[in-house]
């Protein structure tokens, strides 16, 4: 008797191609619901409907499919065990050879605008993941799939074993079965728990050579079932990534994410920006970028959010770069960093999308808060002191203030020409991130713009900063003290803005 495989999926990427080879090739006989069976059925390949295969109807708007003891039982039973054969034979159940599932798209359906929990609801999956798991704890006896990846995966085992399916392939794919279930439950609980529960899982990616240090063991695991963010990024060329090599890359994308209509270019070192610059053209972003700090640039992370020409590829090769990451690369560009083989180049399309939510762990616990993805918005800025902006000095403000956001808190940026010319990263003492920034920026303080990403305290930052030349000052403002700092603009001659918003990064 042919073997049997019960194909139900949402996600159809290589059905077909993997349908035909298993009827073509292997002689299977194939039973599918719904949509998959009728996907199959007009690409003119033979197919039984799970309802005529249980003589049973799809039922509740199809809610109910496949759960049904032909099935079930086909999926569970165990080849070595009599009385399950006796079981099958008397109940006229063929024994399923291959379950190939994927579920319904809770996760995508959630994270639509405006989804209503009605709407939620109905994207969670039964029958899905009652086969999933039922057929993955029979491993010993058939083969499941879940993803589109292993389609290729599992011919070659049938093509190397002739016919068969070696016990360590099934039992690689039940933990992918069981892992996939998991990470859909518990992204159905995490939606109707709120905030009241949060759960996180995973499925590792990769293990990494190591942590932050050598004796620290790491590894990498996408959220969800669909590549998004990092997990979706293409390597060109150079070593694996590292624990460290990856959230520094995090870091450089919430940067470069702040600027979409610009040019913009982002050097990090320990997930602080050395040099961030907007321009016309991506070779004159990076190059302004490196030249803010070429000394701490050796060894950086670049990203980019144009893609990778000529131009900017040998501008990249001219320093020793960790990683570079932008949104494309092309072919020249290609060919001349592949001179510098070991630097890892990534392209990943959407540089912007990040996380909504961020955890951090704590003896215990973890802790759980929303993304500072705020938008600044100028126009709910207040303009505190006697002078005020030019348009110019307006968007230079705002430039600062974008990059300050992303520095390690206490945090002080002082930036001109929409260029960072000094950085002041986690100190314990807000003037002294200030004087690091400014004894970096050297005299191009001169007429330069000094963000704050907390409030003055004292009036001692606006003073050093005068004596520097700094010529306007972006802070949120909140201080008891605040009219000492206005005060001390006001006679200094500087101007002075209000955000409003602090953006503390711990």
């Amino acid at each position: 008797m042919a073997r049997l495989a019960l194909l139900s999926v949402s996600n159809k990427t290589g059905l077909i191609d993997l349908a035909r080879r298993l009827v073509e090739e292997f002689e299977f006989d194939l039973i599918s619901s719904g949509g998959t069976a009728q996907a199959l059925k007009d690409a003119g390949i033979p197919v039984t409907k799970v309802s005529e295969y249980t003589d049973s109807p799809e039922i509740l708007g199809g809610r109910v499919k496949t759960l049904h003891p032909r099935i079930h039982g086909g999926i569970l039973a165990r080849r070595d065990v009599a009385s399950d054969l006796t079981d099958l034979e008397n109940n006229q159940i063929r024994p399923i050879d291959l379950v190939v599932v994927n579920l319904y798209p809770f996760e995508e359906t959630i994270a639509k605008p405006g989804v209503t929990l009605a709407e939620a609801v109905e994207q969670i999956d039964i029958g899905g993941p009652a086969m999933l798991r039922a057929s993955s704890k029979n491993f010993a006896h058939l083969t499941v799939l879940c993803d589109p990846a292993q389609y290729d995966e599992y011919l070659q085992e049938l093509r190397q074993n002739n016919g068969e399916v070696s016990l360590e392939f099934r039992q690689k794919a039940a933990l992918k079965g069981f892992l996939h279930t998991a990470s859909y439950d518990s992204a159905i609980a995490s939606y109707l728990a709120g905030t009241q529960q949060h759960t996180l899982s995973g499925t590792e990616l990769q293990s990494l050579r190591y942590g932050e240090n050598p004796h620290q063991p790491a590894a990498w695991y996408q959220t969800g079932t669909t590549p998004t963010g990092w997990t979706a990024a293409k390597k060109l060329q150079g070593k694996e990534l590292s624990y460290n090599n990856l959230v520094d890359l995090e870091a450089a994308r919430r940067i470069i994410a702040e600027f979409t209509d610009t040019p913009a270019a982002t050097i990090i070192k320990h997930t602080n920006p050395c040099g961030t610059a907007l321009a016309d053209t991506i070779v004159e972003a990076y190059q302004k970028a490196f030249n803010a700090d070429a000394t701490s640039a050796f060894g950086g992370i670049v990203a980019l959010n144009r893609p990778i020409d000529a131009a900017t590829a040998s501008e990249l090769t001219k320093t020793f770069l960790e990683c570079v990451v932008a949104p494309d690369c092309d072919a020249e560009a290609q060919k001349i960093l592949s001179k510098k083989s070991n630097v890892r180049v990534l392209t990943l399309a959407d540089l912007i999308t990040g996380p909504k939510t961020l955890v951090k762990q704590i003896s215990g616990g973890f802790l759980v808060q929303a993304a500072d993805d705020i938008v600044a918005d100028t126009s709910q800025w207040q303009v505190v002191t006697e002078r005020q902006p030019t348009p110019d000095e307006l968007a230079e403000l705002l430039f600062a203030w974008k990059v300050c956001k992303h520095v390690k808190s206490n945090a002080i940026v002082v930036t001109s020409d929409r260029t960072t010319l000094g950085v002041g990263a986690g100190q314990m003492n807000r003037i002294g991130s200030t004087k690091i920034a400014l004894e970096q920026a050297g005299d191009k303080a001169k007429g330069a713009i000094l963000a704050s990403d907390g409030f003055f305290p004292f009036d001692d930052t606006v003073r050093t900063a005068a004596a520097a030349g700094i010529s306007a000052i972006v802070q949120p403002g909140g201080s008891l003290r605040d009219q000492d700092s206005v005060k001390a603009a006001n006679e200094l001659g500087l101007l002075m803005v209000l955000t409003g918003v602090r953006h503390f990064l711990h």
